[in-house]
């Protein structure tokens, strides 16, 4: 007589099924966001020419088809911003979907664990879409008053690239930094504090829990007014170093030292023209 499967292990293998589902989706939306990064996403170039075509910081190469800003222009440009974001944060957010999932399976919500899990995410990206809404004003008014090259969407001048590097090399050091990154350093903390029951609680919990991320990493993502906003080199180096953030809690220096790196640098770049005109 065979005996029936105890209920831990059944327990287990719905988890492992959530798990995967959840997991599933996270690949799919990453790949995507990032096939779409790569494509240029509606723009005239792909991301792969527009890497090859970069200048030295505060120094873009000139183009002469400069795209003037419409509606239509503004919300391509925050799609561009949005999309990235999503390839870029999608990964380090990962482990907390899972185990959002993992908790719903083991509580009331049990039934609809997957699709909760889902509704987290979906709240995580919107507080990245409101940075994004934010990055595209930054980059229309820096086009404006010609601090930023349009076609190439990079910072003109090495002086305002220097100091965007100092600013962010100071958010490093900053309690709000430090504050913001404790939250997405300990999935299990940050949802025993705020998970809340329900398909808004989901998606409320995912805004939080973005919001904390993007007080984490929004002075890094400027970077890429610096060395180019579809420059794949940075794109891809500041996905792995806010992974790395989060994933080296024990590091302590790793943090301080990038951000004294990353004033070191602003202030060569900052001094270079001062330099120059001596």
């Amino acid at each position: 007589m065979t005996t029936p499967p105890s209920r831990p292990g059944v327990v287990d293998r719905v988890l492992r099924h959530d798990s995967g589902v959840v997991l599933f989706c996270v690949l799919l939306i990453v790949l995507g966001a990032s096939w779409y990064t790569i494509a240029g996403i509606g723009m005239n170039m792909t991301a792969i020419d527009m890497t090859r075509m970069a200048g030295p910081i505060g120094e873009p190469m000139r183009m002469p088809d400069q795209t003037g800003w419409t509606a239509t222009y503004a919300a391509l440009i925050f799609m561009m911003w949005w999309v990235m974001m999503i390839a870029m944060m999608t990964p380090s957010a990962a482990p907390t979907v899972l185990l959002f999932t993992a908790i719903k399976r083991m509580g009331p919500d049990k039934a609809q664990a997957s699709r909760l899990s889902l509704y987290f995410l979906s709240g995580y990206l919107v507080a990245w879409a409101a940075f994004s809404v934010a990055a595209t004003a930054a980059q229309w008014g820096m086009e404006a008053v010609g601090l930023s090259d349009g076609p190439m969407m990079t910072i003109r001048t090495k002086l305002f690239a220097g100091c965007v590097l100092i600013a962010a090399g100071l958010y490093q050091l900053s309690s709000l930094k430090s504050a913001c990154l404790r939250h997405c350093r300990s999935p299990a903390q940050f949802l025993a504090e705020h998970v809340r029951p329900g398909t808004y609680g989901a998606f409320r919990t995912g805004v939080v829990h973005g919001a904390f991320c993007l007080g984490c990493c929004w002075a890094l993502m400027l970077l890429l007014f610096v060395g180019g906003v579809m420059n794949l080199y940075w794109i891809v180096g500041i996905a792995i170093y806010v992974a790395l953030e989060k994933l080296l809690p024990r590091v302590r220096w790793f943090i301080p030292l990038t951000g004294i790196a990353l004033i070191a640098m602003g202030g060569w770049f900052a001094a270079a023209p001062l330099v120059a005109a001596g």
